[in-house]
């Protein structure tokens, strides 16, 4: 009797157990997100933090963690591996983070919890090498959407000169002012017939991805100092809107002037008759697709940069980056858009096709070859008909 008693009690032992290692597997996804700036910058944060929010309303029972504000100024002595050993405390399986400078905090947090898994935004230690099993990098082919914006630039612009409102200058951002640039010759030479040597288009950059009173330049200044030195339209590369609120206040002085701000759907909104369009990012549907595969068990960390869905490039589930036009832009420059889109699309329009050259003079893509994506990705100079600083002095 006491030998069938132990029995039962193991077999209910057993039974407990596994009931509780299946409710741990079906336990709802709770996952962390780290923001470099604020939540609600009408930028480059806030679009991330939207995405987050995309998740939690198509992931049933899943839960987002965040903290903004991640940089040095706003949280001096914060790292990384301190914020990511609280998400996890409070039960984070899942950590995004969200900015390049998180870099090697987010490697070192990965490598002290391979219980959870990561995935750094913008980053590349899967395609360098450096990455733990537990950390994948995730981005989207933003440079297309930056061509839609320097070519609306190049077709509204009068005098001849844009200006591009740079952050820091690393590989990625030195990229997006390249084909920024390739959208504005596009639209300059192939489309309204100018010369090429009649476009200028000049790239200052503020120091960080947005303003840092005291340590960066002032993007308000930057913007103002275009303004006066005649050009008519900023794209702006930097993570808030201050290249389109300086439009805005000189179109109100009686200036025609346009600009374009970046990162988020929305930020036209801000003032609209200065806003050409805006390139963003639409995190809601590679977080999900992430998410999902995590909270089921089959996510392998890997080295993915997304391309614009070029057929649904506005549609909130679809395309991992898109362009909005503004109402600045002119119903003729609209069309023209509509057709570049079009054709870069159906590999029409090829701005990567060579040849084409580095500010130095060194080739970037030869004649009858087109950019790969490792080429496009490590990106040393701005390209050849570009003004402006290439490297931090």
């Amino acid at each position: 009797m006491r030998r069938v008693s132990l029995i039962l009690a193991a077999a209910f032992a057993l039974l407990c157990a596994t009931a509780a290692v299946t409710l741990a597997a079906g336990k709802p996804l709770t996952f962390g997100l780290l923001l470099v700036g604020p939540y609600n910058d009408k930028g480059y944060s806030q679009a991330q933090y939207e995405g987050g929010k995309y998740v939690e309303a198509r992931l049933p029972g899943s839960k987002m963690l965040y903290l903004d504000k991640l940089n040095p100024a706003d949280r001096p002595g914060v790292t990384i591996p301190q914020v990511v050993d609280d998400l996890a405390a409070k039960g984070a399986t899942l950590i995004f983070a969200g900015s390049d400078d998180m870099k090697d905090g987010i490697r070192e947090a990965a490598t002290q919890h391979p219980e959870l898994t990561f995935v750094h935004v913008s980053g590349d230690d899967v395609l360098t090498g450096k990455a733990p099993k537990n950390l994948g990098n995730l981005f989207s082919k933003m440079e297309y959407a930056k061509m839609m914006a320097g070519f609306s630039a190049a077709m509204t612009t009068k005098t001849g000169k844009i200006g591009f409102l740079g952050p820091l200058i690393n590989d990625e951002t030195r990229r997006l002012a390249d084909a920024a640039y390739l959208g504005a010759r596009h639209a300059w030479v192939d489309v309204r017939g100018n010369k090429p040597e009649d476009l200028t288009f000049k790239v200052s950059w503020i120091g960080f991805w947005f303003n840092i009173p005291g340590v960066t330049a002032d993007p308000n200044q930057l913007a103002g100092s275009f303004f006066d030195q005649g050009f008519d339209v900023i794209i702006s590369g930097i993570d808030t809107p201050e290249a389109l609120t300086v439009a805005a206040a000189r179109r109100n002085a009686g200036a025609d002037v346009h600009a374009l701000p970046y990162d988020y759907k929305d930020a036209c909104q801000g003032a609209p008759e200065a806003c050409l369009g805006v390139p963003y990012f639409n995190w809601g549907p590679p977080f999900l697709t992430i998410a999902k595969a995590v909270d089921d068990g089959t996510y392998k960390p890997a080295f993915t940069w997304l391309s614009p869905d070029f057929a649904a490039l506005n549609d909130p589930d679809k395309s991992p980056v898109g362009f909005m036009p503004g109402k600045g832009l002119s119903a003729e420059a609209q069309k023209a858009l509509d057709a570049f889109v079009a054709d870069l699309g159906s590999g029409k329009a090829n701005l990567y096709a060579g040849p084409l050259t580095y500010q130095d003079g060194s080739v970037f893509v030869p004649a009858g070859h087109t950019a790969t994506d490792k080429e496009l990705w490590f990106c040393p100079q701005l390209l050849r008909g570009m003004e402006g600083a290439s490297a931090s002095k």
